[in-house]
């Protein structure tokens, strides 16, 4: 049976970030997507200039009511969301969870709450973070924060592996039952490398690659969309980590060596069907 993501995020003509990020990828695993806009930009931020529409709240709740009404709500499997550009699409989110899982009790809601990173600190409107720690992030079933904001969140300063179990423990009590953690910078790994780290019913997993000497805006999107895609389909943690980090390098090594800014979505894409698997991932509790 096809896995069906609700996926509210925002678009760019040129670039991937958002929605412009995810669909594809999960299209390519062989997920329904049905993808609902809450900016309609030329490009991403990151440029520092860009043309274009942030969609009214109740314009962006129009597109979830007339899915409604379609009777297709059962259909959902997952809804999904990343970076929040105003403090009402929090509410027009959280209202759509209530209106999916209340047609589809086992449906999910996959939340990457988007706030900034240790080298850049916030990079979102004050009220946004806020908003995640004491709104969004408690209606969550799966969460995929970065160690920085995984850190705001639970109000702790994660560094090592002891310290960043603590901290996704903090975050579960408030309501998610898995969280990946998808860039765990601990002092003592091996120079050059990254980590990413699931926690998922009793158990916990991290898995090590090498580095890359890039920037990459929209791949914690990319990443988001296929470990949520990959959780549905086996409930397998592990899995879906290893799966979700080969297929994470690969994209970004590709990027690398095309020597652009976008990701190279496109070009990817038999990574996302077809994981290398090439990490080896660890249980660590």
């Amino acid at each position: 049976m096809t896995t069906t993501i609700l996926s509210i995020q925002s678009s760019v003509a040129y670039g991937h970030v958002g929605n412009s990020a995810a669909v594809f990828p999960l299209q390519r695993l062989g997920v329904e997507v049905w993808p609902v806009y809450t900016v309609h930009f030329s490009n991403h931020t990151g440029y520092g200039a860009w043309r274009g529409p942030l969609l009214a709240a109740e314009d962006v709740h129009d597109v979830i009511v007339g899915v409604e009404e379609r009777e297709a709500m059962p259909e959902i499997d997952a809804v999904l969301s990343g970076y929040q550009g105003g403090t009402q699409i929090g509410d027009v989110i959280l209202d759509a969870v209530a209106r999916v899982k209340a047609a589809n009790p086992a449906a999910i809601y996959a939340c990457d709450p988007v706030m900034g990173n240790a080298a850049s600190g916030c990079f979102v409107h004050p009220d946004i973070p806020v908003l995640l720690r004491d709104k969004v992030v408690p209606k969550a079933d799966l969460i995929t924060p970065n160690q920085f904001e995984l850190g705001f969140l639970t109000r702790t300063e994660p560094t090592d592996l002891d310290s960043t179990l603590a901290s996704v423990d903090q975050a579960r009590e408030m309501g998610p039952s898995t969280v990946l953690v998808t860039s765990v910078l601990r002092p003592d790994r091996p120079e050059g490398t990254v980590e990413m780290l699931a926690v998922h019913g009793d158990g916990a997993w991290i898995v090590q690659t090498p580095h890359l000497p890039m920037k990459a805006n929209g791949s914690g999107d990319v990443t988001a969309a296929l470990f949520t895609a990959h959780l549905l389909e086996t409930g397998d943690a592990a899995l879906s980590l290893a799966r979700t980090a080969s297929s994470m390098f690969d994209l970004l090594n590709t990027t690398l060596d095309s020597g652009r800014r976008e990701l190279q979505i496109v070009q990817s894409q038999d990574y996302y069907a077809h994981p290398r698997m090439q990490f080896e991932v660890t249980q660590v509790r």
